[in-house]
């Protein structure tokens, strides 16, 4: 659902967050995803019914949320005794709750505005939460949440054929869909039909323009470290756009490059010095 760096496993996703955070803030970085994860297991589970699914996201809330009483969900717990000894607003962890048991229901999403609603609790979460636990304004929470929507979509882009045959879900909205005289199960077949691939093209570019209104986050941001990563993952999320805009998504998915991540953390590193991203 987000991407963040796993030191446990040492999976790196496209876009991954906290990767160059603090080391006194690692652990509770680390923490997070862990009980992220565990909802996102939970949610994905193959072979449990619905039913099963919204019970156990509930039981993973009420252990956040009584994190001092025994629960099955010890990471969760755990998160939750960190929240509260740091006084963190539990909607960085709760919406994201909020985000699985809508992915349990997969009910369409009939118009653009609603996922990106969808997306201010699968994804917006995870930015606000890393200008939370950074100290910083609240000024840059909206660029922030807004970037990490545009990861989520990118996420959704690259796994549509994935998320359909296997999930059930499709995040294009029913009235794009409509537009374009597309069906949910053409974004499964082998091939691009010719008004599939221009209805991606404007998924894309719905992407690109959301992109362009969040280069101001890093002016916004002091702690040196979590502006080079914003600057980082801003650099990363181009590349990946215009890769996304250079083939057929549904034949082949787009990864970043070695070139990708040197290129990114050259240019991060000199914008977030001298704040002219």
């Amino acid at each position: 659902m987000f991407s963040m760096l796993s030191e446990k496993s040492k999976i790196k996703e496209n876009f991954p967050v906290g990767l160059i955070v603090s080391p006194s803030l690692k652990p509770l970085v680390y923490a997070y995803y862990c009980a992220a994860r565990v909802a996102d297991d939970v949610a994905d589970a193959k072979n449990v019914s619905n039913k099963i699914k919204i019970q156990r996201l509930s039981e993973i809330s009420a252990a956040f949320i009584n994190h001092k009483e025994p629960s099955a969900y010890t990471e969760v717990s755990k998160l939750g005794q960190i929240f509260a000894k740091e006084n963190l607003d539990s909607s960085l962890y709760l919406d994201l709750l909020e985000a699985f048991k809508r992915d349990v229901l997969a009910k369409p999403v009939r118009i653009w505005e609603e996922l990106i609603d969808y997306c201010r609790y699968s994804a917006a979460p995870v930015g606000r939460f890393m200008m939370a636990i950074h100290n910083e304004n609240y000024s840059t929470y909206i660029p922030a949440q807004n970037l990490c929507i545009i990861l989520q979509l990118l996420d959704d882009l690259g796994d549509i054929k994935e998320d359909l045959s296997l999930l059930k879900r499709c995040y294009i909205p029913e009235d794009m869909l409509a537009e374009y005289g597309v069906k949910a199960s053409d974004l499964g077949l082998s091939y691009t039909k010719p008004e599939t691939a221009l209805m991606l093209k404007e998924f894309l570019s719905k992407i690109r323009a959301m992109h362009k209104d969040v280069q101001h986050l890093p002016r916004l941001i002091t702690n040196f470290r979590l502006r080079f990563e914003v600057c980082i993952i801003l650099s990363l999320t181009n590349s990946m756009i215009n890769k996304y805009n250079k083939v057929d998504i549904l034949q082949y998915k787009p990864r970043l490059s070695y070139y990708d991540w040197t290129k990114s953390l050259v240019y991060g590193l000199l914008k977030s010095l001298f704040f002219k991203y």
